[in-house]
């Protein structure tokens, strides 16, 4: 049955989520109704099916939780400027974090390694984290979060006093309902190789992602997936993610250095992989030792484990994810789940 509703939008109603506002004027249904009417397109407006309604997320500024279309920073704000930035990305399983506390850690790190405090605590952006995975509904899905150094008023090289110059802490959620059950895992991915050109500190979760993201805009012209990145020979990582093979049953993969980001998924996968007596060895490896590999794949807090079966356009085996990498992804997965937050 058709339930015709009249309602004025008033000046203090128009930065409201639409479910917010019709939940406020109509008491009788529920947010969740709500909701489900505007994603099966059963809410018109004016007598007419709005494809354009869109649930506005909720994000996190500063302390604050608001609707994504009213937050704002300052165009002279060190993370628009100068990438003066450190970011993490959560991922989201059944409504709960995985490996939250190595996130935190890393965090940590990389403010550390440039100079930069912890503005927020633990526990209060864990805290944070669940606030946004509740009012934006994310069974399955990502947090971002990223810190810079704010903003002093004005563009200059000099970093700005702490003291009088406030860090600016973002966090938004991401929807990805098919992150477990994604089509890459049962099918794999293609990579191509490309010279590594970034800077020499990749350690550090810094916000300077173009040359990354032009790595993934290459492999796309060519109808790859990703992208591996090579520096005096050898890979270093892909473009957001790090790289292993598999031969004679051992995983190889490079050693944390400053040449990789130091991946927390990494640190999950490795240590699954000890305790189900996989043997590993961690060093440089080529392109070419790739390609003549049992199995490659990648890790990532968004990707988890996937596998790789084709790189510079040759088959690595047979061109199917192999057994390894399979029972690799399954172990992570179970295990995360396990003992997620």
């Amino acid at each position: 049955m058709k339930k015709k509703i009249n309602l004025i939008v008033e000046e203090r109603d128009k930065n409201l989520r639409v479910d917010v506002f019709i939940a406020n004027k109509e008491k009788s249904i529920s947010r969740t109704r709500i909701k489900n009417l505007i994603l099966k397109e059963k809410l018109t407006l004016n007598h007419e099916i709005n494809k354009e309604f869109k649930l506005m997320r909720t994000v996190y500024l500063n302390g604050s939780f608001i609707p994504e279309n009213t937050a704002k920073i300052s165009i002279f704000d060190r993370g628009f400027l100068m990438s003066d930035g450190v970011y993490e990305v959560t991922s989201v399983l059944n409504k709960k974090l995985i490996d939250f506390a190595g996130h935190f850690s890393r965090l940590e790190r990389s403010l550390s390694e440039l100079d930069m405090s912890t503005p927020v605590t633990k526990e209060a952006l864990l805290s944070a984290h669940r606030t946004l995975i509740d009012k934006n509904n994310i069974d399955h899905g990502l947090i971002y979060l990223q810190i810079t150094r704010g903003s002093a008023g004005d563009r200059d090289f000099i970093f700005p006093d702490p003291k009088t110059t406030p860090q600016t802490v973002v966090m938004f959620s991401q929807k990805k309902e098919n992150l477990i059950d994604s089509p890459e895992a049962t099918s794999g991915i293609k990579v191509i190789s490309i010279e590594d050109l970034r800077w020499g500190r990749r350690d550090i979760k810094t916000t300077q992602l173009l040359y990354p993201s032009l790595g993934k805009m290459m492999a796309k012209k060519v109808h790859a997936d990703d992208a591996w990145m090579v520096e005096d020979g050898y890979v270093t990582e892909g473009t957001s993610n790090n790289a292993y093979i598999i031969k004679n049953g051992k995983i190889i993969t490079r050693a944390k250095s400053f040449a990789i980001l130091h991946g927390i998924t990494r640190t999950s996968v490795l240590r699954f992989a000890k305790e189900a007596q996989m043997e590993l060895e961690e060093r440089n490896f080529s392109i070419s030792e790739a390609i003549d590999a049992d199995e490659a794949f990648i890790t990532s807090a968004s990707s988890f484990v996937t596998p790789v079966i084709n790189i510079d356009g040759q088959n690595i085996s047979d061109g199917s994810p192999g057994p390894m990498t399979q029972r690799l992804r399954e172990i992570y997965l179970d295990e995360s789940i396990k003992t997620a937050i």
